[in-house]
C-alpha cells in the first residue's frame, strides 16, 4: 500500500490558555475555545487535545509545557495569553527555558500578519521552539490572547478574491512536524494550506 492510501495518523496537541483571571473563574476563558474551533476546521488528521487553563505564573508555565511534551507526548503544543510587555507576561520566557531549539521566524511571522492592524503588534513576543527528549519531539507556539488574532495569526490574511497576503505561520508547521518525526498532517487549503518542499515523503 502506498503512503497516499494510509489512513491519517492522530495528532495529539496541546492547548494552553495563559491568564490570572481566566483560571481564577473572574470572567470565561476565549483562547481555548478558539484554538479548538479553529483547529477543527483546518486539519484533517484526528485530534486528540490535551487542554490546561493556568495563571501567568513562569514555574507553572513551565512545569505546565514539560508535561504536555514529556509525559502527555502532545506534537504540538500552542500557547495564547502572556505575550506583551507587562510584568505579568512570561509565557515567552518559559517557553523559552524549556526548549532546545528556538525558532524565531514564528514570531516574526506572527507580527507581520498583526502590524497590518495594529501598530502595537510590535509589542507581541511570541516565540516557538522545538522541545527533544530522547525519544520524543514537539513544536511549541506561542499565540496571541485575543479569539481573532489567534485566528489571523495562524492562517494568515486573504485579499477579496481569496488570495494569500500575509502567510499564517500554521502552513510551515506540518513539515517543521515531519521534521521532528511526527505525524504527517493534512490541512484544508481553504483554511491553512500546508507548504512542504517537493522533495518531502510521506514515511509514515
Amino acid at each position: 500500500m502506498s503512503t497516499d492510501a494510509l489512513p491519517l495518523q492522530p495528532v495529539r496537541i496541546g492547548l494552553v490558555s495563559i491568564s490570572d483571571r481566566a483560571s481564577a473563574g473572574t470572567y470565561q476563558d476565549a483562547g481555548l475555545p478558539a484554538l479548538r474551533e479553529w483547529l477543527a476546521s483546518a486539519v484533517k488528521n484526528p485530534i486528540e487535545v490535551v487542554e490546561k487553563l493556568i495563571p501567568d505564573e513562569r514555574p507553572v508555565i513551565e512545569a505546565t509545557l514539560v508535561e504536555l511534551v514529556d509525559a502527555e507526548r502532545c506534537d504540538l503544543v500552542l500557547t495564547t495569553g502572556g505575550t506583551g510587555p507587562s510584568r505579568r507576561d512570561v509565557t515567552p520566557e518559559a517557553t523559552l527555558a524549556i526548549g532546545t531549539k528556538e525558532l524565531p521566524g514564528f514570531g516574526e511571522q506572527m507580527r507581520q500578519v498583526s502590524l497590518k492592524f495594529v501598530p502595537t503588534a510590535i509589542l507581541s513576543r511570541q516565540v516557538a521552539v522545538i522541545r527533544e527528549t530522547p525519544d520524543h519531539a514537539a513544536l511549541l507556539i506561542n499565540l496571541p490572547g485575543q479569539p481573532k488574532s489567534i485566528r489571523e495569526t495562524l492562517a494568515g490574511l486573504r485579499d477579496a478574491d481569496g488570495k494569500p497576503m500575509v502567510e499564517g505561520v500554521f502552513a510551515a508547521v506540518p513539515y517543521c512536524i515531519d521534521l521532528i518525526g511526527g505525524p504527517w498532517i493534512e490541512t484544508d487549503p481553504a483554511i491553512s494550506k500546508a507548504f512542504r518542499p517537493k522533495t518531502a515523503v510521506r514515511t509514515r
